[in-house]
C-alpha cells in the first residue's frame, strides 16, 4: 500500500469547523504504526495544465486569489490554493500508482467532491477525484515535476480508455459528478443520504449512478445499496476504479443520520481487496472522533 501524505495539509483551520486538521494529524500516526511496512510519499502539487481538465481558468485564479469566503462552509484560508493542489496532486498521484500496480490511498486535505467546475463549495476547493479520473484518461499525461528525480515514481504507461468513480461519502459527490456527467469514458456511482446537503443526487442520469439513502436506514441495507452500485460500475469494465472515501455514514458522524460501524468500512477494503483493477483512493469526508479507526479498518481490509 502506498499513501500519499504531505504534513502541511495540517497547517490551516478555522474554529469549530469540522474539517479540521486533527482528521489527518490523528490518523496518519495509527496509521504508520499499525502498517510499518506501507510506503509513504508526498505528493507533488497538480499543475495548471492538471487542474484546467476539470475547472475553469477563472475558477483556479479565484481560489489562487481569493477576497472572501467561498461560502459558510468554504473559507478563504491563506494559502489555499497551496493546500488545494497538493490534495488534488496526491490524488493524481495515487491514480499513477495505481496503474502502476500499487494500491494507493490520499491521506489528505481539503477534500474535493463537492468542488464544481466554477465553484468551491463544502469544504472543498478543486475536484480532486475528477482531476485524477480525466488525467487517467488523457492521451499525453502532464508531466510530473519527479518525473526525472533519480528513484522517483515513472509515470504509468498502462493505456486507460474507461474510468469508474465510486463514491461511499455520507453526502452526495456533486462536483464530481458536475464534471463528469455525460463523458462516455467516465461512469460515477455515488452513495448517499438524501435528503441532505448539498440537496443533489436524487436521480440518475446518463453516466451518473445515484443511490440515495433515506436517514436512519438500516445498515444492512446501505451495504447492500453500495455493494450494488460497485458491482454495476465493475459491469463497465473500467481500466482503472477511483474511490471517493467519506467515513461520514458512521453511525455516530455529526453531520449525518446514517447508520455505518466500523465493520461496514471494513467490508467495503475486503470488497476493494477482490477487484480485479487498478484501485485508487481519495479521503473526502468523515467528523467523527472515531475517524482514524474507521480509515484503519477500511486499509487493512483492501491491503490482505
Amino acid at each position: 500500500m502506498t499513501i500519499f501524505y504531505d504534513p502541511r495539509c495540517l497547517e490551516y483551520s478555522s474554529p469549530g469547523h469540522p474539517e479540521r486538521p486533527d482528521r489527518i494529524s490523528r490518523t496518519a500516526p495509527l496509521i504508520k504504526d499499525r502498517h510499518p511496512e506501507w510506503d509513504w510519499r508526498e505528493p507533488i502539487p497538480a499543475s495548471d495544465d492538471e487542474l484546467l481538465r476539470a475547472h475553469s481558468r477563472e475558477h483556479i485564479e479565484r481560489v489562487a486569489t481569493p477576497r472572501e469566503d467561498f461560502d459558510p462552509d468554504t473559507p478563504l484560508y491563506p494559502n489555499i490554493e497551496a493546500y488545494a493542489r497538493r490534495s488534488a496532486g496526491a490524488a493524481i498521484e495515487a491514480a499513477r500508482a495505481a496503474l502502476r500496480g500499487e494500491p494507493a490511498f490520499s491521506l489528505m486535505r481539503p477534500p474535493g467532491h463537492h468542488a464544481t467546475r466554477d465553484r468551491a463549495i463544502g469544504f472543498c476547493y478543486f475536484s480532486n477525484v475528477a482531476i485524477a479520473a480525466l488525467d487517467a484518461l488523457a492521451e499525453v499525461p502532464t508531466r510530473r515535476d519527479d518525473a526525472n528525480t533519480p528513484g522517483s515514481p515513472t509515470p504509468a504507461t498502462t493505456k486507460v480508455e474507461r474510468v469508474a468513480i465510486w463514491d461511499f461519502d455520507g453526502h452526495h459527490g456533486n462536483g464530481t459528478e458536475a464534471i463528469v456527467a455525460h463523458n462516455e469514458r467516465i461512469r460515477f456511482a455515488s452513495i448517499h443520504q438524501f435528503p441532505a446537503y448539498p440537496g443533489t443526487g436524487g436521480k440518475s442520469f446518463a453516466n451518473i449512478d445515484n443511490c440515495p439513502v433515506a436517514p436512519f436506514t438500516p445498515r444492512n441495507e446501505c451495504v447492500a445499496i453500495a455493494k450494488q452500485s460497485l458491482e454495476k460500475l465493475i459491469t463497465f469494465k473500467p481500466d482503472l476504479l477511483l474511490v471517493s472515501a467519506g467515513f461520514d455514514a458512521y453511525s455516530r458522524d455529526p453531520l449525518l443520520q446514517m447508520t455505518l460501524e466500523r465493520e461496514d468500512f471494513a467490508t467495503f477494503g475486503e470488497w476493494l481487496s477482490e477487484v480485479d483493477i487498478p484501485v485508487a483512493v481519495a479521503l473526502e469526508g468523515g467528523y467523527s472522533n472515531d475517524l482514524p479507526r474507521l480509515i484503519d479498518a477500511f486499509l487493512s481490509a483492501w491491503a490482505r
